[in-house]
């Protein structure tokens, strides 16, 4: 078990100081050496099983465009390997940020003795994302409160999959929210938890699991088989993180738990769905609903029963939820430290 002021330290660090730009301008950022990882595997691995034999199981269409486009040409035995070959790239990374923080634990407990949990609260300080997330959040509000919707739209297309060239200010700030909500769960509530759960260590071997699912854990064709392991291990990773922020944000709101209970299955995504109905209801807002990727609307069901003509007013309220939700899991944290 970790130390419990490793969690707290942590936090305070990611509340002060978020992940400057100057360090990320010099070393990068951790996560940015998983993801490299995770595309290693997907390059090698992921064209390379369907190449020798896809067209022999699409004789007669039109070649895809990559082998790694082309699921609905492979052999049952070519998904299961693709399937296999995907679980093997997410161990690989799971063990390679896992590893790391473990060894790098010991190393500095073995060499700086008692104060060594000091330093370890630096190693889970980058897996934390509260100051990032409202740093990334409130220039969207801003940028609606100038009328300045193109940079309303720029600043919302950093933080979203979504098409965000046609939104309008509604789209916009629900496009906000919605991502705050999920974010709160995979940033935030589910870092902590495995940092609390297993230390260091099982923060970033869930970090692994989240950049997996972020980069590879797609229906799109390319990714259907070989992400099908990151998808579903993100899912088991982040289903009682994503209902204790449902819950938290229903705290730090002071409501929403009929939206909560009622809405929160509504979503494709069995854990995305606790938070973002959490904060409709908090909100009184319908947030998700139809939107475009890559060109396709998507007829999703809306969330919540309120308005859905959002604006800045709305994103700065929802921060402050976000807020609140933040101090609440530092509660819990410290609550955690003093029962141990």
């Amino acid at each position: 078990m970790v130390a419990e002021p490793v969690a707290l330290v942590a936090l305070a660090l990611d509340a002060a100081l978020g992940w400057p730009a100057w360090l990320y301008a010099r070393v990068g950022h951790p996560v940015g050496a998983i993801a490299r990882v995770i595309a290693v595997g997907e390059r090698r691995w992921n064209a390379a099983v369907v190449a020798p034999v896809v067209m022999e199981e699409s004789e007669g269409q039109p070649p895809p465009r990559s082998p790694g486009d082309a699921p609905d040409y492979l052999t049952p035995t070519q998904r299961r390997r693709r399937r296999l070959l995907g679980g093997v790239t997410l161990l690989a990374a799971i063990a390679f940020a896992a590893g790391a923080a473990l060894l790098a634990e010991r190393a500095l407990r073995a060499t700086l003795g008692a104060p060594a949990w000091l330093a370890v609260a630096l190693l889970a300080w980058p897996g934390l994302a509260q100051r990032s997330l409202d740093d990334h959040v409130r220039p969207i509000a801003a940028a609606l409160d100038h009328g300045d919707l193109a940079a309303a739209r720029a600043a919302v297309g950093r933080i979203v999959g979504r098409d965000t060239a046609a939104l309008d200010r509604a789209g916009v700030a629900r496009a906000a929210v919605e991502s705050l909500a999920e974010s709160f769960c995979d940033a935030v509530a589910a870092p902590l938890f495995w940092l609390l759960l297993l230390g260091p260590a099982g923060l970033w071997g869930y970090k692994a699991i989240n950049t997996a699912d972020s980069l590879i854990g797609h229906r799109e064709p390319r990714w259907r088989a070989f992400g099908w392991a990151a998808a579903r291990t993100d899912d088991l990773a982040n289903w009682l993180p994503a209902r204790l922020g449902g819950a938290l944000l229903c705290v730090a709101g002071g409501g929403g738990w009929r939206v909560l209970w009622r809405d929160s299955r509504r979503h494709a995504s069995p854990n995305a769905g606790w938070t973002e109905a959490a904060l409709a209801g908090v909100l009184g807002a319908r947030l998700a609903g139809p939107m475009a990727y890559d060109g396709a609307v998507t007829d999703k069901p809306w969330i919540g029963d309120g308005r859905a003509e959002l604006g800045a007013r709305d994103i700065r309220r929802a921060l402050l939820v976000f807020r609140r939700g933040c101090l609440l899991l530092w509660c819990l944290a410290g609550a955690v430290a003093w029962a141990r």
